[in-house]
């Protein structure tokens, strides 16, 4: 019933999914062509068949890249007119504070607004699908690896693992460049690398044991494969 009620809904939406425009005025063409591209390569993974449908989430995802870049380049031209002030060095810091703010609100908004508005054309899987894809992967490639690295992790521990990737996830989304974005990842597996030594994980000696299968797999692969070629 659920299943038939959304395929309902979605008939609804996608026949105004032309509606979703790119807002792309005033922006410089090579950006915005870059962008729409990036957003491009993130919509071709979801394989959205009707035309439509695909086309306005590929507006939402870069629409939302724009949105961020409008949301720190006035960060930045508030922060430098501030400076132009010449205020003393508490004020200064109150400045800070109050730009930070400002655009910490701005980021509260859009990052409720984005899924929510993914939402009207994709499943729940699909929009997660997307988040993912614009930090990188990065969460189910760090997930598998540490599962790959340590065979005896608890479920308890695999789902904290999971928990605090998806919550960095959170934060990452909403990062200004890919250097931030994986920084707020770099915190988490800090955070990550600091829980599985408390619990009496000896990591320096689990990644090494680690690579090595991994080398091993690599030789087996490579010796497989010249053996197939005969």
């Amino acid at each position: 019933m659920k299943k038939l009620i959304f395929a309902l809904l979605l008939a609804v939406t996608t026949l105004n999914a032309s509606a979703v425009e790119l807002k792309s005025e005033g922006r410089d063409a090579a950006y915005v062509e870059a962008i729409v591209k990036r957003s491009q390569k993130i919509v071709d993974k979801l394989d959205l068949k009707d035309k439509a449908q695909a086309e306005a989430v590929l507006h939402i995802i870069a629409n939302r890249y724009f949105e961020l870049n409008d949301i720190y380049e006035a960060r930045d031209a508030r922060k430098a007119e501030f400076k132009a002030w010449n205020l003393p060095a508490e004020y200064q810091q109150l400045a800070d504070d109050f730009v930070r703010y400002e655009c910490d609100s701005k980021l509260y908004r859009s990052h409720f607004a984005f899924p929510a508005t993914l939402g009207i054309y994709l499943t729940p899987e699909q929009v997660t699908a997307v988040i993912d894809g614009m930090t990188y992967g990065v969460v189910k490639v760090t997930y598998d690896s540490h599962l790959d690295m340590i065979p005896s992790l608890t479920d308890e521990e695999k789902a904290q693992i999971e928990a605090w990737l998806i919550e960095a996830r959170e934060f990452a989304v909403d990062a200004e460049n890919s250097n931030k974005k994986h920084g707020a990842f770099g915190k988490y597996k800090g955070r990550i690398n600091n829980y599985l030594s408390k619990r009496g994980y000896d990591l320096k000696a689990e990644r090494e044991a680690w690579y090595k299968r991994i080398e091993e797999r690599k030789a087996k692969a490579e010796k497989k494969s010249k053996k197939e070629r005969k």
